[in-house]
């Protein structure tokens, strides 16, 4: 267990922010986080900005600090809110412990090929599902057992409707095409990653069932190109409520996706009668995310 003091940063926010699918946070407050095939349990510690991981400081520095994308200054961004925005500035306020996290590709791919009209809690039980179903079991030192994240090897083998047993539905062709492109070398992940915006969302869009708001969730999700702004239904009404004439993407070149998770989260949770506390994760929070359809998708 090691500890660290992390300015603008909330897991809480984070894992029901709808960029994460195996983020759970747990009835006692901790935090339980897959990616890949890695665990890792944190909660807050006794101090503001304190949280406790459960993993050691070589694992925290060479894949947990990058993959929550501690080295970026979130604070800078929020300052330079044009401060006559009162709606923006809201929202960056309420969600201000956000922070885009570095996601595999693969597991974004599957993740927001699922998302497709669908909510939160459903999109991480179906990803439950095939991880349980097809994932390689792990478990660490003091005996705790999951999945990783199944391989586009395995799923490229199934038949189009196997992963209706998951519960995907429709989505289940989706995600057995786009594996066995990559399986036989149509895409390749590893250039995608290379790429800038512009090119990695072309290649995106070759998958079959991946559309412009899909390709721009994985490419801000996974490959962390923060230029990138998804329009699902609660950034459209925010946008026809707040931003007429557009959202003023030259002020905030280069990091409009950090923005547009302020305000994804300000519509789905900040703006209920009283507001929803800062780390909430209660029943009303659980309730939110079932009703919340075209999630962040």
């Amino acid at each position: 267990m090691i500890k660290r003091e992390i300015q603008n940063f909330d897991l809480y926010q984070i894992c029901r922010s709808g960029q994460c699918f195996r983020m759970t946070a747990m009835d006692d407050g901790r935090v339980r986080i897959l990616a890949g095939n890695r665990f890792l349990e944190a909660e807050r510690g006794g101090r503001e900005g304190e949280w406790l991981f459960s993993c050691g400081d070589e694992e925290f520095e060479m894949f947990w600090a990058s993959y929550f994308d501690l080295e970026q200054d979130y604070g800078r961004w929020i300052a330079s809110i044009n401060p006559n925005d009162r709606y923006l500035s809201a929202a960056a306020a309420f969600g201000s412990g956000i922070r885009i996290l570095r996601q595999d590709l693969w597991e974004m791919i599957v993740s927001f090929l699922i998302s497709q009209q669908n909510n939160i809690a459903r999109i991480r039980r179906c990803i439950e599902n095939i991880c349980e179903a097809y994932g390689e079991p792990m478990a660490d030192e003091s005996g705790i057992n999951w999945y990783a994240f199944p391989t586009p090897e395995v799923l490229a083998d199934l038949d189009e409707d196997a992963l209706k047993a998951c519960n995907l539905g429709y989505r289940s062709k989706y995600v057995v095409r786009a594996a066995r492109s990559v399986r036989d070398h149509e895409i390749d992940p590893e250039a995608i990653t290379l790429m800038n915006y512009r090119q990695s969302r072309e290649e995106l869009l070759k998958l079959f069932g991946v559309g412009e708001k899909v390709a721009d969730c994985i490419c801000l999700f996974s490959l962390h190109h923060l230029q990138a702004f998804p329009v699902d239904t609660h950034i459209r009404q925010a946008m026809e409520a707040h931003y007429k004439r557009g959202f003023p993407n030259r002020r905030y070149r280069g990091f409009q996706g950090v923005l547009q998770q302020y305000i994804f989260y300000y519509e789905l949770f900040g703006k209920e009668s009283g507001q929803q506390k800062e780390g909430s994760s209660g029943a009303g929070a659980r309730q939110k995310e079932e009703r919340s359809h075209d999630g962040q998708i």
